[in-house]
């Protein structure tokens, strides 16, 4: 255990690893919603994260070994962030935490779909989407089984796409 923990509760030691509420989110956008520039990752904050937070939460985030940075090939002044397998491993905690907040809260309905169909999907579904962030931020080549025809990303964006468009209406 290092010195600069609290205390060697597992717990504990996992929000001193991750912080506060924003590097939660960040990790949820990069995993749901495949942000992966900085940019991106400003820009699409729901909950408008500033500029200075994300800079430190994405330092911090790549120092822990949660997420990696690389150059973007194609762009000189750009990084493309990956989550590690660190990262893609919290699947099941956000999983669980959306449930929680789908039973508890005022959550949005657009919002909702998604935490109720990995809810419902549970662990089966939890690791076939692991396995296809693994293929998205690692380039491991991995099989997949799909449910229906689609990915799980691809169910919880038809998901997701289809309760914008019902509040649309």
């Amino acid at each position: 255990m290092r010195d600069d923990f609290k205390s060697g509760c597992p717990i504990n030691l996992k929000l001193e690893v991750l912080g506060d509420r924003w590097s939660l989110l960040i990790i949820r956008d990069m995993m749901f919603a495949n942000r992966r520039h900085y940019r991106e990752l400003l820009a699409g904050s729901e909950e408008g994260i500033s500029s200075n937070i994300l800079a430190a939460r994405v330092r911090m985030l790549t120092e822990r070994g949660i997420i990696t940075k690389v150059d973007d090939p194609t762009h000189k002044q750009k990084a493309i962030y990956s989550l590690t397998e660190q990262g893609i491993e919290l699947v099941p905690v956000l999983a669980q935490l959306g449930a929680w907040g789908v039973r508890y809260l005022a959550v949005t309905e657009e919002l909702r779909v998604r935490a109720e169909l990995l809810a419902r999907g549970g662990p089966a579904m939890w690791n076939a989407f692991m396995n296809e962030l693994r293929e998205r931020h690692l380039d491991a080549p991995v099989s997949r089984k799909k449910r229906g025809g689609l990915s799980v990303t691809e169910q919880l964006e038809a998901a997701y796409q289809a309760a914008l468009g019902q509040r649309g209406t």
